[in-house]
């Protein structure tokens, strides 16, 4: 497994991170299974929220028993202070955990909620708060709008930023899911990368097989292509997807990562033609 610097953290994650989304709907013995699998191979960063389900309780034992293997990263999509700060202290219990290495604004796609989230007697405001308390180390903000990440980052210092990115985004490439700026300004400010939806092949098209939002790539060779563009573009780490079944197949392809070239790039970018981008979300 490789590792990478997390921007000015200066944490060394794993290449692919692991979303507590694939916990959400299983039970803790097929939860236990797939965190055995977690540490066996290396993957040290943890990305969870509490709107996954039973992520956060599945985890407990596992973040009580081995806190130090992991960075943990949670998320909230609550903008209020008072709202936050119930948020984080519940989401610390379940977690059996007295800190979090990375909390994070969840899903703030819109301006409206940013304002909100940065004012006064806003989201920002208890995350500091807990920032001095030694309850949370890093702050992040994740969002499908990289636009929007931009316009918060020139607002607010963040640590790391995590948005949309695959080969069927940059063939679709708009003003509202281009990644390109601010793959930029986060090498011009330091911040960390994560990426999300790397294992998208489009919006659902018939019968959903698989319990992610999303059409996800399903083989071995799919998965390969779709992790490795992403991580050829210099981001930090990829989080997986949400699905319990295809979790093995990503690990592989992480530990077998290697850089795409320009032209095998070209040609899967090319290859995207016919699929419809998940984002901007019509």
């Amino acid at each position: 497994m490789e590792y990478r610097r997390l921007g000015r953290t200066g944490h060394m994650s794993s290449v692919l991170a692991f979303g507590g989304y694939t916990l959400s709907n299983i039970s803790q013995p097929e939860a236990d299974r797939i965190m055995k699998i977690v540490l066996e191979h290396g993957i040290n960063h943890i990305d969870v929220a509490p709107s996954y389900g039973a992520a956060e309780d599945r985890l407990g034992r596992w973040i009580n028993e081995h806190r130090d293997k992991f960075f943990l990263a949670c998320k909230t999509q609550k903008r209020t202070k008072i709202d936050v700060r119930k948020e984080l202290d519940s989401s610390l219990k379940r977690l059996r955990t007295d800190h979090f290495d990375l909390y994070q604004l969840h899903a703030l796609d819109s301006l409206g909620e940013l304002d909100t989230a940065l004012g006064e007697g806003g989201a920002v405001e208890a995350i500091l708060e807990a920032k001095e308390e030694g309850l949370v180390k890093y702050i992040g903000i994740t969002s499908h709008v990289p636009p929007t990440i931009i316009e918060a980052v020139r607002r607010f210092d963040f640590d790391t930023v995590l948005f949309p990115l695959n080969f069927i985004l940059k063939r679709h490439a708009v003003p509202e899911n281009d990644y390109e700026p601010l793959l930029k300004l986060a090498e011009r400010k330091n911040l960390g990368t994560i990426a999300m939806k790397a294992f998208t092949k489009q919006p659902w098209q018939g019968e959903r097989r698989y319990q992610t939002w999303y059409e996800p790539w399903d083989n071995q060779e799919e998965i390969d292509k779709a992790l490795w563009f992403t991580l050829s573009q210099g981001v930090t780490t990829a989080a997986s997807s949400g699905e319990p079944r295809l979790f093995e197949m990503m690990v592989d392809a992480a530990e077998r990562y290697r850089s795409l070239t320009m032209d095998e790039q070209r040609e899967l970018i090319d290859s995207a033609s016919d699929l419809k981008p998940l984002f901007p979300r019509r």
